[in-house]
């Protein structure tokens, strides 16, 4: 079948996947949580930060507005088209963007005295590897400040659009990996155990808002993997998705549209 004719048809699939998770999740999502993880780091000045794992940079480049000309800021992430968006949006070459693995980082010993990674840790293979290396890149003293998702049952757009996908498509279409840690109370012992101390977490609530059902399912489709998934199902199952997820969110629907809440884990330690 045509991609032209699926129910998330338009120019911007046509994109690359970086380019409408840029335009669609960081708006909605990751550019307000970056705000709300800078505000909770609260950066002094002259510090040395990393922003790991940082996609199109939304953490790095409000770390960058708070700090202005005191410091210094880093963005590190292993996708190169990534980290193109990142330079497109920093014309100013405000900050230092590096291609590399955040459980190999291409920096020498205690090189930052902040380290801030938002939803990247469940994406390494080697959690544990890349813990060794925040360690290893901050100075003694240094901060290290991360968020992962908490479980997706805590938020019920992404629970409906999993359990559809398990339906509609494959079980394993409905394992959402940003939720693979869920709730993950063994993360704060991993955290500790390659040598952070005066670790703490936290949970935090935010709601996303959407026009509509529909808006919320593709918007985060094209700007994910899923998009070549769902491109080969055919219109029927994928027209049979969106009316169970529609459905499903009935009960979030309000006079402005679709909203629901997302939680996050948030763990302080320092080195």
């Amino acid at each position: 079948m045509n991609q032209s004719t699926h129910w998330f048809s338009g120019g911007d699939v046509a994109q690359s996947l970086g380019a409408n998770y840029d335009h669609y999740l960081v708006p909605t999502i990751f550019g307000p949580w970056a705000a709300d993880l800078v505000a909770l780091a609260a950066p002094q000045p002259g510090e040395r930060i990393l922003d790991a794992a940082c996609g199109t940079g939304a953490v790095a480049r409000e770390a960058v507005r708070v700090l202005g000309a005191s410091g210094s800021v880093t963005g590190l992430d292993l996708n190169a088209g990534m980290l193109n968006i990142a330079r497109e949006h920093d014309q100013q070459g405000a900050v230092q963007w590096q291609e590399g693995s955040v459980q190999a980082m291409p920096f020498p010993d205690g090189v930052f005295t902040l380290i801030l990674c938002q939803q990247g840790l469940q994406f390494c293979p080697d959690r544990a590897a890349a813990l060794r290396e925040m360690y290893r890149v901050l100075a003694s003293g240094g901060r290290l400040i991360l968020s992962v998702w908490r479980a997706m049952e805590r938020t019920p757009g992404f629970l409906a659009l999993s359990q559809a996908l398990a339906r509609h498509v494959s079980p394993e279409a409905g394992v959402l990996s940003p939720f693979a840690l869920g709730d993950a109370p063994e993360l704060v012992a991993e955290v500790g155990a390659v040598g952070f101390h005066d670790v703490t977490t936290q949970t935090a609530s935010r709601f996303l808002r959407y026009g509509s059902a529909e808006e919320f399912v593709r918007t985060y489709v094209i700007s994910t993997p899923l998009t070549n998934l769902l491109a080969q199902v055919d219109e029927a199952r994928q027209t049979a998705l969106l009316a169970e997820v529609s459905a499903a969110l009935q009960p979030y629907i309000d006079d402005n549209g679709l909203a629901f809440s997302i939680e996050s884990q948030i763990i302080t330690a320092r080195k």
